[in-house]
């Protein structure tokens, strides 16, 4: 993953984000508000940061001068500040769906406020209450972080799947162990210690699974295994970003908007908080990830003809034009050389593909608008540079899938007539002009009259109700934050604040 940038001000800030001067004493601040000002850095691990990027310098804190030690807390005070406020990271090149609005925080404001409040630690706790879902997330970091100091059992390997009736003297007590960790209904089950997986063990496995985002069938495979061994620190940290990267997020207006969250598998269209159409997506699997961006849906296309990728022909297709390239041409695929500038149709059958490498694969593919075209029968196009759009797909059997990291990058639809009815909404489409489109087996393409924002973000950890849902990292973009979040510490001193 990229770089991602510590406490620099954004272009756009306009501004520094170094301390305004500080008064010689407390001024409006009591010696007393000071103290306890200095204990609240001190707890700011509860709000996902590092309590040791705040602390007051030693030379502030051996200081005889009383000058020295409130100048030495107050910058301590304002490096807290701006990571509340702004957030630990003020960039992420890379993270598309990451925007802070410097603007909208003032944080200057804040500054002139924390040298004038009577009792800047309640200034901290403001800050700290700015982000959305924030006492949900303190809440669930809290006791993260309690699992974390304490650890959790490990399930030893094992070649047998775990299920139901299994009896594993090693294994199943562990299990027990681990689940009781995070399920309080398990946790006040009386009995079932024995080495037999009974039935509440699989309400508990079943109930994981479904807070986990993996297919819920009471059995505990290679995945669920491997999911249940993950240290119980790297969850703390999955929360540690979750509560970064909402502060001072760029917040959706009431346009109609579509929304993907990657690593939930999941596409909404909302109306402000109204969410007017949910559906299960696939995405690309971790190899070729789905990247996060902002666009805006512009056109849509009937009857797709797939200008196949390069890197989906040497990798994909390649092999199967090996083995049938009879049948490759059946199912619509065309191979064109380049000569002289000019496209040339090549017959499958007239390759000898023994000769062709991925490293040596001078063709062009396409396959041609119909029922077992990749695209399906509808493609959503929002232009952007990585050429990402949202499709429909033949093949609708690994929507039944908890887990559906499966493309190459784009987002297959579960439901694309749906989507197709909001997205031509109030253009003159009935549904028996969507149906002769389809019939028509011609390409159509539409322009629409007012394009449509969509960002495609990577959001694991999300609060409904009152309930905390943590997804799995699946492109480790989440892991890859919390470690820039720790990198440093960052040390206050009386002259500002190192970065």
């Amino acid at each position: 993953m990229p770089a991602i940038c510590h406490g620099q001000p954004l272009a756009s800030e306009g501004g520094s984000e170094a301390a305004p001067a500080v008064p010689a004493g407390p001024g409006p601040q009591s010696w007393d508000s000071v103290f306890r000002l200095a204990a609240r850095l001190r707890r700011l691990g509860a709000e996902g940061l590092d309590p040791a990027s705040y602390s007051i310098p030693p030379d502030a804190m051996g200081s005889t001068d009383p000058a020295a030690f409130h100048a030495g807390v107050y910058h301590a005070a304002n490096a807290a500040l701006g990571d509340l406020v702004l957030g630990r990271l003020r960039q992420a090149p890379g993270r598309g769906d990451i925007l802070r609005d410097p603007v909208a925080a003032d944080f200057a404001r804040w500054q002139a406020e924390l040298v004038g409040a009577p009792e800047p630690a309640r200034l901290i706790d403001r800050a700290a209450n700015l982000p959305e879902d924030a006492a949900a997330l303190r809440a669930e970091l809290a006791r993260a972080s309690s699992q974390a100091a304490a650890g959790w059992a490990t399930i030893p390997a094992g070649a047998a799947m775990l299920e139901p009736g299994t009896v594993d003297p090693l294994r199943i007590p562990a299990l027990r162990a681990r689940l009781r960790a995070e399920d309080p209904v398990l946790a006040a089950t009386r009995g079932g210690d024995g080495a037999t997986f009974d039935a509440s063990l699989e309400a508990a496995v079943r109930r994981w699974q479904a807070a986990n985002g993996l297919e819920v069938d009471g059995k505990v495979g290679p995945i669920t295994q491997g999911l249940l061994n993950r240290p119980a620190s790297a969850r703390a940290a999955q929360i540690r970003a979750a509560l970064d990267m909402r502060r001072n997020a760029v917040r959706p207006g009431d346009e109609r908007r579509i929304e993907v969250n990657i690593p939930d598998y999941l596409l909404t269209v909302q109306e402000g908080e109204r969410v007017l159409l949910r559906m299960g997506v696939i995405v690309g699997k971790p190899a070729r990830a789905t990247p996060t961006m902002r666009a805006r849906l512009t056109t849509i296309q009937f009857n797709p003809s797939w200008g196949v990728p390069e890197r989906n022909a040497r990798e994909d297709l390649l092999p199967r034009f090996r083995r049938d390239p009879a049948g490759m041409a059946a199912k619509g695929f065309r191979l064109y050389s380049v000569v002289g500038g000019e496209r040339v149709e090549v017959s499958p059958t007239a390759v000898d593909w023994s000769s062709v490498s991925a490293d040596r694969f001078p063709y062009l593919i396409r396959q041609d608008a119909g029922d077992g075209n990749a695209l399906g029968r509808i493609k959503f196009i929002m232009p952007n540079s990585d050429d990402i759009y949202l499709h429909d797909t033949p093949d609708r059997s690994l929507f039944s899938r908890p887990d559906r990291a499966f493309s190459s990058g784009c987002i297959r639809l579960s439901q694309p007539n749906e989507l197709l009815t909001v997205a031509l909404d109030g253009l003159g489409w009935d549904a028996a002009r969507i149906q002769r489109a389809y019939e028509g087996k011609q390409t159509v393409t539409i322009a629409l009259r007012r394009s449509l924002p969509v960002r495609l973000h990577y959001t694991t950890v999300t609060v409904e109700g009152s309930r905390v849902r943590v997804r799995p990292d699946i492109y480790g973009l989440d892991a890859a934050y919390a470690r820039e979040m720790e990198r440093g510490p960052r040390i206050a001193s009386a002259g500002g604040v190192v970065r």
